[in-house]
């Protein structure tokens, strides 16, 4: 059933020399049959098969340039690499594709889980590609259950049933990010009853933990927080009370607020807003709750465990957006605890076997937290352990030693693109939900000013419009440009220069 074949060439090459073989394949629709003169023909169009090659290579090319430079950088010499990176990854993500799913991988993940799609989905509107975030939403939401819950995970075979309370959150927020940066309420209008129906399935997760018998006693840790589940791969042996799960919830039902609010439904707005509220407050007791049973200074992952887990504590920042609404010295606990973690790593005080990219996330955090010269240095860190690294691009896992053959997951592994191009683009601008701000530059290094070359960006996407702006160090100044096209955010625009 499964037939192969191999191909052989002889070639006579001198010392340094080379030479090309271009092989022409039809591509053929289910049933139907080749023609050889005459696919032969169309592929080359009489010319050479060389020649048919170079002319198809070269097209394909520009297809690409034009497809990625919907948002334009102009960028000092030095930052080419970390740009091109860029570039890349943001072509993986659309590579992965399957027809409208977003997939974070072509073989061992060929499949779409709405976390992974809602992530790879921020960084695409971002960059301009609405339409493909929008065919993924569409093509998702028929899979959600009766009971308005979001399977967390669908492929050709269906949608997968296992208990993971954090899908409906995100797929509330891929909605509404939709439509804060495309401005399209025709599409939230669409796609309104599916939100409904996941705000609905959060609250009844919610509820099982709001009962007498939470209320006394160490369960007091779980009053109000989404049941145990296993989001959390480093909770698959054992489901726990994530607080993952419910920063994701609670993204979810202010997203769902927000939505109601842009469709003028003034009654559901004030529901979902009052649930919001009902488990921001349910979160902040359960989270001091949790520090105090384990004697921590820190954010914990679960409930359960009091961990240490500074990479899926990131989600509070970005995309919840939910930081300042936690204690702070624990929040900046946290992060300080996780560089110095990072550090010792790096400077090899500390051996290490293997992490996972997905720590690609703490460089937003550090921006957000305004840790600059710190996020650098994660990020200079990150790139030197690209795999491999003429691709640009980062394997699910990251090990030691490279040359040991052991599992990498799929190369290139677009959910840990996207949590490089969020950061990456974070640099340029992110929003500050406390104020309602939009910050630029926060991620600029001293290096790229010094340089005097121009620092530039063009249509942004941001949720106050498409943002083009730039920077140039003129005689000991330093030079910031706007043009129309943004609009102003109530909290104002904060330029956060080194």
């Amino acid at each position: 059933p499964y037939p192969s074949g191999a191909w052989r060439w002889e070639l006579q090459l001198p010392p340094g020399g080379w030479a090309e073989v271009v092989v022409v394949l039809p591509h053929l629709e289910e049933g139907q049959r080749p023609d050889p003169p005459a696919w032969r023909e169309a592929a080359s169009g009489g010319r050479s098969a060389g020649a048919a090659f170079a002319a198809e290579l070269e097209q394909a090319a520009r297809r690409w340039r034009e497809r990625l430079g919907r948002v334009v950088f102009r960028l000092p010499q030095q930052a080419q690499e970390v740009l091109d990176t860029a570039r890349a990854n943001e072509a993986f993500v659309l590579i992965n594709r399957d027809g409208p799913a977003l997939q974070p991988g072509a073989r061992a993940y060929r499949r779409s889980w709405i976390r992974d799609g809602a992530m790879m989905a921020a960084a695409l509107l971002r960059l301009g590609h609405a339409r493909e975030v929008k065919d993924f939403a569409r093509w998702y939401a028929p899979f959600q259950y009766e009971d308005g819950k979001v399977p967390c995970c669908v492929d050709h075979r269906g949608a997968d049933p296992v208990p993971e309370h954090d899908s409906h959150g995100q797929f509330i927020f891929l909605v509404a990010e939709t439509v804060r940066i495309t401005g399209d309420r025709a599409f939230a209008a669409e796609l309104w009853p599916r939100v409904e129906a996941a705000g609905r399935a959060i609250d009844a997760l919610r509820h099982q933990r709001r009962t007498p018998a939470f209320r006394e006693g160490e369960a007091r840790r779980f009053f109000g927080l989404l049941p145990e589940s296993i989001s959390h791969e480093g909770y698959s042996a054992r489901p726990m009370h994530s607080y993952w799960d419910t920063f994701w919830a609670l993204r979810g039902l202010a997203d769902a607020a927000w939505l109601a609010g842009e469709l003028g439904d003034r009654q559901a707005a004030r529901h979902w807003a009052r649930s919001a509220r009902e488990l921001e407050e349910d979160v902040q007791a359960s989270l001091a709750a949790t520090m105090a049973q384990h004697g921590i200074d820190y954010l914990p992952g679960c409930a359960e465990l009091g961990d240490f887990d500074p990479t899926s504590t990131t989600v509070a920042l970005s995309p919840a957006g939910i930081a300042h609404r936690l204690p702070r010295p624990a929040l900046e606990r946290t992060f300080t605890r996780y560089w110095q973690h990072f550090v010792a790593r790096r400077d090899g005080q500390t051996p290490w076997v293997d992490f996972t990219p997905y720590e690609l996330r703490t460089v937003g955090s550090f921006l957000r937290l305004g840790w600059r010269e710190r996020a650098w240095e994660l990020l200079e860190w990150f790139s030197r352990h690209r795999q491999p690294p003429a691709w640009r691009q980062w394997p699910e896992i990251v090990w030691s030693d490279p040359v040991t053959a052991r599992f990498l997951g799929d190369l290139p592994h677009t959910w840990v693109g996207s949590d490089f191009l969020r950061a990456f683009l974070d640099i340029f601008a992110h929003e500050r939900p406390g104020d309602e701000a939009l910050v630029l530059a926060a991620g600029v290094p001293p290096g790229w000013l010094e340089s005097g070359e121009e620092i530039a960006v063009r249509g942004l996407g941001t949720y106050y419009g498409p943002l083009t702006y730039s920077l140039r160090t003129q005689e000991g100044k330093v030079r910031l440009r706007m043009e129309a096209g943004v609009r102003i955010p109530p909290g104002g625009l904060v330029v956060a220069l080194p």
